[in-house]
């Protein structure tokens, strides 16, 4: 199996997910990993890679 994705887009799956559970679940201490999470992806993203 190869794996040949778009890391931002991978980035913005987690954090998509992440998200969704954290708002469906009530938990708030995941702020911060989830902000950086989609610094990241966004950086990946416009970096294109």
């Amino acid at each position: 199996m190869k794996f040949n994705r778009n890391i931002g887009m991978l980035l913005l799956a987690i954090f998509l997910i992440a998200w969704g559970f954290v708002t469906l679940l009530g938990i708030g201490g995941l702020s911060a990993i989830l902000a950086i999470l989609a610094i990241a992806a966004g950086i990946f993203l416009i970096l294109n890679r």
